[in-house]
């Protein structure tokens, strides 16, 4: 047997030599160079948004201070008394995401259940690219909806509603990133074991009872992702926003008043109106630096997260 596995590995050992050893065709060292490329490619974009917003950034601390930045509630950079604190736009960011959250998990992680655990095979395959096409509605479509439909029909049940608002923008936010949801939280939830399944019955669980405290608990870590990654889809949506929920950058957490997030900020700035190089102008980098901070870091958990639902 021994002089059979070294014969074999032998074997194995002269083919991958010999395989190495070919030459390869021009066909395929032009494929290997245009993938290398594309690599490159991806790599130096990268790069290179890194190095302007860090550049860009690091110039504008240059004329303000750090500590007010992160600390002051007060964001006036165009007024004539400046002011330079991000909490305000970061509250609105926040006020937004939170709510199309609190709109997309229950609606999402429940159309993930009923296609995963409930639906029969023609109403999956029907039900799940109708869901899907929601993602593909232009964003600025959905602002506009809730700019004249979803606002007014708000006010009739509460008439303090401004005419811009976070409540609306947030709901149809919610709406938006329901398909997200849902997806990747049905793939976490079919990729449970069929095993806890019977074992939940065999222990005289109900259907129900077996998905809510056997399947969706061993799906936590794939729903926890798709959920951070709702969120980061969330915080960096500038459209839904900027058209329904104002620019007035206000330190609160009251849904019903005018707020203004960061991407909504840097539209505004990169109107035009305000001059290259300037210190109002470099304000959009450092904004645009911690909504990127913002998201990356949540991304990298929702990562973390999926790579623990793969290794269970």
């Amino acid at each position: 047997m021994e002089a059979i596995a070294g014969v074999a590995g032998n074997t194995h050992d002269v083919s991958r030599s010999q395989f190495r050893g070919r030459a390869k065709k021009p066909s395929e060292r032009v494929i290997e160079v245009l993938l290398v490329l594309s690599g490159l490619i991806s790599v130096f974009t990268t790069a290179g948004i890194l190095y302007t917003l860090a550049a860009e950034t690091f110039a504008f601390f240059e004329h303000v201070s750090i500590l007010e930045f992160v600390t002051s509630t007060e964001w006036t950079p165009l007024f004539a008394d400046k002011h330079f604190g991000i909490l305000p736009l970061v509250a609105g960011t926040v006020l937004t995401s939170g709510i199309a959250i609190a709109v997309a998990l229950p609606f999402g992680l429940m159309a993930a259940i009923y296609l995963s655990e409930f639906a029969p095979s023609w109403a999956r395959r029907a039900l799940k690219p109708t869901l899907e096409l929601l993602a593909g509605v232009p964003t600025i479509v959905y602002g506009y909806f809730a700019l004249v439909f979803v606002t007014p029909l708000l006010q009739k049940v509460m008439p303090s509603l401004s005419g811009f608002n976070a409540l609306s923008a947030g709901l149809v936010m919610g709406i938006m990133i329901i398909p997200m949801i849902s997806s990747l939280s049905e793939d976490a939830l079919a990729s449970v074991s069929n095993s806890l399944r019977e074992a939940a019955y065999g222990l005289g669980s109900t259907k129900l009872s077996a998905i809510f405290r056997v399947v969706v608990p061993a799906a936590t870590s794939g729903v926890a992702a798709s959920v951070i990654l709702a969120a980061s889809r969330a915080i960096g949506e500038t459209m839904i926003v900027a058209i329904a929920a104002g620019q007035q950058p206000r330190f609160t957490l009251d849904p019903r008043v005018p707020i203004e997030t960061m991407t909504t900020y840097i539209v505004q700035i990169s109107m035009g109106d305000v001059p290259t190089g300037t210190v109002e102008y470099r304000t959009i980098f450092a904004v645009g630096s911690t909504l990127f901070l913002m998201t990356f870091v949540m991304n990298v958990f929702s990562q973390r997260l999926a790579r623990k639902f793969r290794e269970r």
